[in-house]
């Protein structure tokens, strides 16, 4: 967890996973998984990407923070892979997952993300 960078607090977490539970209730706004969200980044769909901090083994998910700064797309880590699997819609685990449509929530989510970076 130590490469974790950057963490979302746990109001922000709590922010994230609302807002990837309401995108789970709508079609194809919502990607899941490290293969999918990688896809989507390839493709220019992703807006927002949301890793888990608590993944094992971390390699997993080390490509995609490079990818995400490579396409200029916000990404953060929540502590739980748990609570995002949960926040998805799913009862198993989920280690990253991605918002596919821009909203006026992900645009203010976005700047909450990019204060952490200062």
């Amino acid at each position: 967890m130590a490469d974790a960078y950057p963490l979302a607090d746990a109001h922000l977490t709590q922010r994230i996973l609302d807002i990837v539970g309401q995108a789970a209730n709508y079609n194809k706004q919502l990607r899941k998984g490290a293969n999918d969200v990688t896809k989507a980044l390839r493709r220019g769909a992703a807006e927002i990407v949301v890793l888990a901090a608590d993944t094992q083994p971390f390699e997993i998910l080390s490509h995609l923070p490079l990818l995400c700064e490579d396409r200029n797309v916000p990404y953060v880590f929540v502590p739980s892979k748990q609570d995002l699997g949960r926040a998805c819609g799913l009862s198993r685990p989920v280690i990253a997952c991605c918002l596919m449509t821009q909203t006026s929530q992900i645009a203010e989510l976005t700047h909450a993300m990019d204060l952490l970076l200062i």
